[in-house]
C-alpha cells in the first residue's frame, strides 16, 4: 500500500514538472554566454593581474581593500600566511605595506588577540587582486560622494 502511494506521488510530481516546463515561453533568455552550449570554442586568454602596487579607491562603504599586486604562489594555509610577511604590525615599517586592520586581531567577542584572528586568517576570502579585463556588463555605479555633489 505504501509503495503505491509513493509511486503515485512520484508520478504526479513528474507530471507537474512536465506541465511547468511546457508552459515556459520560448523567449530569448538574457545571458553573458557568447556561444551556444553545443559549440566548443577556444577560451580567451587569461587577463593580466594589475600589479601597480598603488592603493585602489574603494567602490562602496565597508568594501575590503583590493590587492594591488600579484599574489601568484603566495602560500596561505594553516602553517604560513605569506601576506603577513609585509602586512603584519611588526613588518610594515620595513615593507611600507599598509597594516591589516585592528579588526583582524579581534575574536568574535571583540577581544583583542596577540595574533591574527582565525576567522580573518585567509586573506583571499575577502581581498582579491584586480584584473585588467573588459567589463562583461556595463556599470553605472555612482559613488555616494558624487551623489552628494549632484544634490547640491
Amino acid at each position: 500500500m505504501k509503495l503505491a502511494k509513493y509511486l503515485s506521488v512520484i508520478a504526479l510530481a513528474g507530471l507537474s514538472l512536465t506541465v511547468v516546463a511546457q508552459s515556459v515561453p520560448d523567449e530569448k533568455v538574457a545571458t553573458l554566454r557568447q556561444v551556444a552550449l553545443d559549440k566548443e570554442v577556444t577560451p580567451p586568454a587569461m587577463q593580466k593581474v594589475i600589479n601597480t602596487d598603488e592603493k585602489q579607491v574603494r567602490n562602496y562603504p565597508m568594501q575590503p581593500p583590493v590587492i594591488p599586486h600579484k599574489i601568484d604562489g603566495y602560500q596561505i594555509d594553516l602553517k604560513v600566511n605569506k601576506c603577513m610577511q609585509c602586512h603584519a604590525r611588526t613588518s610594515t615599517g620595513h615593507s611600507q605595506a599598509p597594516m591589516v586592520s585592528v579588526t583582524h586581531y579581534m575574536d568574535r567577542d571583540n577581544n583583542f588577540l596577540a595574533t591574527l584572528s582565525p576567522r580573518r586568517y585567509y586573506c583571499t576570502q575577502c581581498h582579491v587582486p584586480q584584473l585588467d579585463a573588459k567589463l562583461l556588463v556595463e556599470n553605472d555605479f555612482v559613488d555616494v560622494h558624487e551623489l552628494m555633489k549632484q544634490k547640491q
